[in-house]
Order: structure tokens, then C-alpha cells, then sequence
């Protein structure tokens, strides 16, 4: 469940990919370690193609799959101004095509979704790649702890409705009865109650349900770096992240999150 407002993620989508635009450009062959192979113009490729193909989706109104290779101006620019106007203007064609028509079911990777879907996701996505940016130019990260919390709970909603994702996790899991269970916890402050979720593994199926409760593993911290962490972008023992419990369930649930 949304937790925030299509005009927040617009906001979001924007801000996050201006500030990727002006980490990457200048110097696009600077490798990024959380994206192994990739270098700073394959992460500005990605990032401006997806939002591109997102918008196309939205604005064709498309029921089906499209492919990211033929979208329209899917290509990086040459030259760093028009690289960064190239990502901008890649965001603003998502948010420009949501606001148009936010209720208009569209396809999704989890099944027909409405327009708004895809504000949320790209802006999630951008932010994930800020991380990849920032921890790549020996930058802290940064994002706003309400939009980080509501990464979180997007991350987890859509691996609960993948069914890729539920068979790899439940493939995966040994025989751990009430223990095999995740908590999340969102430690900063303002975040009135939406910053904790419950993550329960059983024969088949994932399910992620906000609010506090006792698991398995519970693990906590600042939601950014939380995010990261649920990202694979910093490990769990960053200094910022605590954990109590059993730790294999937090490794084994990493490592079997396919995407």
C-alpha cells in the first residue's frame, strides 16, 4: 500500500534522478561496485531507458510487455549537458504520463496495475540507483526517511507478489516453522508507525504486513540504509544496521532475492 501521494513520487522520481544525472555524468566510465560490470554510463543508460519504457507503457496505455529497446530516445547523448537534460527529461515523461492518467490499468511485471504504479516504481528505482551512485563516488547516502520507509515496504510488496521471487525464497527455506519469520524496523524518527513490517516465509508463498511484531530475526536502522541493506547495496553488518536473532535468515533471504 501506497504510503505517500503520486505528486510526493513525482517529486521523488525527479530529485533522485537530477541528483544520480549530476553524480554520473561528469565522468561516466567511474566503475559501480554494487553493479558489478557496470561503469556510470550504463547506470545512466539504465536508469533513463527504464523511465523512458515506463512512460511508454503508461502513455500507449499498453496491456502487454513492451521492450525496453524499442522505446523512442532510449539512447544516451553524447555530452555531459545533454546526458543530465537526457535523464531529466526521462523522469519527467513518467510523471507527466501518470498525471495524465493515474487510474488507467497498465501493464506491470506483477499483472495489470493502475498508471500510478509506475510513478512509485521508477522513483524507487532511481532512488536505489542514487545509492549505487553515491556509494560508487565515495559519497553518504541520502534519502528522505518517509520515502526511504516507503522503498521498503514497495521492495517488499513486490517480492510478496512475485511468483518468481516466492519459489526461489521458498525453495530455498529449511523447515523453520514459526522462526522463519522477518522483521524490519525503520528506526528514524517521524515516521508515526510506518516504518516496521513483519516478513513470513511458508510452503510457497511470501507475505509482508506492516507493524511491529516478534521474529525470527529482527533488524533495524536509519530506512536508507535499511534500503541498502534489503537492496544488497551494503552489507548487513554496515555499523548503522543492528540485528538481532537469527542471522542465516536475514543471509538466506538475500541471497535467494532474485532481483
Amino acid at each position: 500500500m501506497s504510503l505517500l501521494s503520486d505528486e510526493r513520487y513525482a517529486a521523488e522520481l525527479r530529485g533522485c534522478t537530477a541528483a544520480l544525472a549530476a553524480i554520473v555524468c561528469p565522468d561516466l566510465t567511474r566503475p559501480v561496485p554494487t553493479c558489478p560490470g557496470w561503469t556510470f554510463r550504463e547506470l545512466a543508460t539504465h536508469v533513463g531507458r527504464g523511465h523512458r519504457w515506463a512512460a511508454e507503457i503508461v502513455a500507449t496505455r499498453a496491456a502487454q510487455a513492451i521492450s525496453p529497446r524499442d522505446v523512442p530516445g532510449g539512447k544516451l547523448p553524447d555530452g555531459q549537458a545533454e546526458q543530465e537534460a537526457w535523464l531529466n527529461t526521462s523522469a519527467d515523461l513518467v510523471a507527466d504520463a501518470v498525471a495524465a492518467a493515474p487510474e488507467v490499468p497498465v501493464w506491470t511485471f506483477i499483472g495489470s496495475r493502475p498508471a500510478r504504479f509506475w510513478v512509485r516504481r521508477r522513483a524507487h528505482e532511481a532512488a536505489v540507483h542514487l545509492l549505487d551512485a553515491q556509494l560508487a563516488a565515495g559519497q553518504e547516502i541520502s534519502l528522505a526517511a518517509g520515502f526511504a520507509a516507503d522503498g521498503i515496504a514497495e521492495w517488499l510488496e513486490m517480492v510478496a507478489a512475485n511468483p518468481q521471487a516466492a519459489a526461489a525464497l521458498t525453495q530455498a527455506r529449511a523447515d523453520r516453522g514459526d522462526s522463519d519469520t522477518l522483521h524490519f524496523h525503520a528506526t528514524d524518527p517521524g515516521l508515526d508507525g510506518a516504518g516496521e513490517w513483519l516478513v513470513r516465509r511458508s510452503a510457497g508463498s511470501i507475505t509482508a504486513e506492516p507493524g511491529h511484531a516478534k521474529a525470527g530475526v529482527a533488524v533495524r536502522g536509519p530506512a536508507a540504509r535499511l534500503l541498502a541493506v534489503l537492496t544488497r547495496r551494503l552489507p548487513p553488518s554496515d555499523p548503522a544496521v543492528e540485528m538481532f536473532g537469527d542471522g542465516t535468515l536475514l543471509t538466506d533471504w538475500l541471497a535467494h532475492t532474485p532481483f
